[in-house]
């Protein structure tokens, strides 16, 4: 009987490297602010469908992200990947359900057209996508591909790491992977380890069973670091759990998103297992005894905008890098609040620089052309979260296509980037060896490189105030020019205190939200 199976066995193996099983390839993420007012629609996404062999595809594989990972960890794993769509969209408020409805539907399709049977799929979604209709999102795409692929096809999901994770998309996946580091650095490192596993599991190497443990807190974004303390140990805890215990196939302890007004809002720690739910279910509740027992260490402690611009003034090295985490873009911000612009101006900082996205203000410095005069009121104009606008003075000194490209691994593993049309504003009161540079851009755009103001001819380390809106993710580009590294509690649809927010969905008593 041993031999019939293990011919069995050889059997099914040569008909596996005789044929590679073919897996879908699909991406539809987004970081949903149900604070931010402005749905996201159709018009707000970007769409790509390449062919393997398309510039496209070249783009996805030659990236940092977990699509790039896919398409090397299946080429690792003997698989053959078909490219159906990624879809991608700037952070926002949710996605209403047309959009939502349009983009599932070409998802479904693509997938269909698949030139030969599919063996698996592997599924790029962000993890805190909100829907009009749908609170977790990620949650309904996952359901609709069980339902469409039947209960014993492979869907294996990942996630980024400010993922509010849901019971019942760890129930509809086989296996749901999440980034491990904040800022992301290691996307590339998910998405392999996702196409490995597929590639086992359909070897019959591996039976994936998973669990899913969320202690019942709010992970303040603030402390979200996962290259300090606290969340570092718990960090390093998941990745020795992987390293160590051959039958722990993946273990992930997502700090969540504050954000997003959904039921199962805050961290969580999933843990896959081979056959072992037992295992998975014990090594998530210790992952998640580790998060809830560093509550007392995460209380909040920040200056708020003009105690930070008066502890830039005084600081002693530069530059000091201010990070606007009321406005942070990756989070679902407009990228034009004002408040740290004006309490620069009004306490007569010298050698900053503000990124701010306004395109009415950009047009008016083109026209002006360089070294005209510029005079106007910017930013402040999404709405009353943002500030006001401030007027600012000065001549434009330069204007630009916007577009960069970041080489190395930055926080998400993006290449090439693009600001829109920007211009570049020297504001009155400079001086040649101590300039203040107001950069207006067209559209909004994480700084999550340091060449979104190199590009431009401006020298981060001849600064001595730096400002960047974001929270965490700027660190992996800041952290090497920057003396001091403050985040500021400023207000906006992404501020860091949760008590300025009105939740209406979230589970009762949550820690953090007091």
């Amino acid at each position: 009987m041993a031999v019939r199976a293990f011919l069995l066995f050889l059997i099914g193996l040569t008909a596996f490297s005789q044929t590679r099983p073919l897996v879908g390839v699909a991406g539809f993420m987004h970081e949903s602010n149900s604070f931010f007012a402005s749905k996201t629609t159709l018009e707000d996404y970007r769409i790509e469908e390449p062919g393997t062999d398309s510039e496209v595809f070249q783009r996805w594989a030659n990236a940092s992200t977990e699509v790039s990972g896919y398409i090397a960890g299946a080429k690792e794993a003997g698989l053959e990947i078909y490219p159906t769509m990624i879809a991608n969209a700037t952070p926002k408020g949710p996605l209403t359900n047309e959009c939502f409805n349009a983009i599932m539907g070409r998802i479904i399709a693509k997938l269909d057209k698949a030139p030969r049977k599919l063996s698996g799929l592997l599924l790029a979604l962000h993890g805190a996508m909100v829907v009009e209709g749908y609170p977790h999102g990620d949650a309904e795409i996952v359901a609709r591909l069980r339902k469409h692929f039947g209960p014993g096809f492979p869907i294996f999901v990942t996630h980024d790491y400010h993922a509010n994770v849901s019971p019942e998309i760890v129930r509809d996946s086989t296996v749901l992977i999440t980034y491990k580091q904040n800022p992301h650095l290691d996307t590339k490192d998910r998405g392999v380890q996702a196409a490995r596993l597929l590639g086992r599991t359909l070897k019959g190497e591996i039976k994936p069973v998973q669990a899913i443990v969320k202690p019942p807190m709010i992970y303040n974004i603030i402390f979200q670091n996962t290259y300090a303390e606290p969340y570092k140990p718990i960090r390093e805890a998941s990745e020795k759990l992987e390293r160590e215990n051959p039958k722990v196939l993946a273990a992930s302890v997502p700090g969540g998103y504050q954000y997003g007004d959904v039921p199962y809002v805050g961290p969580s720690a999933i843990v896959v297992t081979n056959g072992d739910l037992n295992l998975a279910r014990t090594e998530a509740k210790r992952l998640a005894d580790m998060l809830w027992a560093t509550r007392e260490r995460i209380r909040l402690n920040l200056p708020d905008a003009a105690e930070a611009v008066r502890r830039a003034k005084a600081a002693k090295k530069f530059p000091v890098a201010l990070f606007d985490t009321g406005d942070n873009i990756g989070g679902g911000s407009a990228g034009d609040a004002t408040f740290l612009l004006d309490e620069l101006i009004k306490q007569k900082a010298e050698a900053w620089v503000v990124v701010i996205a306004d395109a009415a203000a950009v047009d008016a410095a083109k026209k002006a052309g360089i070294n005209g005069a510029f005079d106007m009121a910017v930013g402040g104009k999404t709405d009353d979260k943002h500030g006001k606008p401030v007027r600012v003075r000065g001549r434009v000194r330069s204007l630009h296509d916007g577009t960069y490209i970041e080489s190395a691994v930055r926080h998400g593993g993006g290449r090439y980037w693009d600001n829109g049309e920007t211009a570049v504003i020297l504001v009155d009161g400079s001086t040649r060896d101590l300039p203040n540079y107001l950069v207006l851009t067209k559209r909004r755009s994480s700084p999550n490189s340091l060449n979104q103001i190199i590009s431009l001819g401006i020298d981060p380390r001849q600064m001595h105030i730096l400002t960047a809106k974001g929270t965490i993710a700027p660190r992996a580009a800041y952290e090497p020019v920057s003396a001091e590294i403050v985040p500021v509690d400023t207000p906006g649809p992404t501020t860091v205190n949760p008590a300025r927010f009105k939740y209406t969905r979230v589970r009762e008593k949550l820690w953090g939200l007091q």
